[in-house]
């Protein structure tokens, strides 16, 4: 397995939770996500990460 490095945090510095969606309409992430990343490992901040643009895509795409 290659060693891909540490992921670095998702925010783009656009920081507001959609009351609708519970995500960051920066970065996608849940402000627990947000609150927690520093202390998550690094196969959950991957995982975390994968799913960003299909949450954004699906929380524009609503209603």
């Amino acid at each position: 397995m290659t060693d891909l490095g540490p992921i670095s945090t998702p925010c783009i510095k656009v920081c507001m939770v959609s009351g609708k969606s519970g995500l960051c309409v920066g970065c996608g992430r849940t402000l627990a996500e947000i609150a927690g990343w520093g202390a998550l490992d690094e196969g959950r901040r991957r995982r975390i990460m994968a799913d960003l643009p299909d949450r954004l895509a699906k929380a524009e795409a609503a209603p």
